[in-house]
């Protein structure tokens, strides 16, 4: 995700007080115009992007309910 990204922001209020406990990595530089070396590498394009595991074939991207979240990993949300 990127700090100034408005979709990013959206995607993290879903998950309320828990958004502290999201494995975030943040791909701004501080600028807002570059991007970090290890976004790059990862080959981000597009924020927010959640990774599954090392593989880039487990990637979702844009804002993504919680639902489809909680299927992709086996969660369970809470009733």
């Amino acid at each position: 995700c990127a700090f100034w990204c408005p979709h990013c922001q959206a995607q993290k209020a879903l998950f309320g007080k828990s958004a502290k406990l999201l494995p975030y990595v943040e791909c701004s530089l501080p600028d807002g115009q570059s991007q970090t070396a290890v976004c790059k590498e990862a080959g981000i394009t597009t924020y927010p992007t959640w990774q599954f595991g090392e593989s880039t074939s487990t990637r979702l991207v844009g804002e993504i309910p919680l639902a489809e979240l909680a299927s992709t990993t086996g969660c369970v949300l809470p009733q």
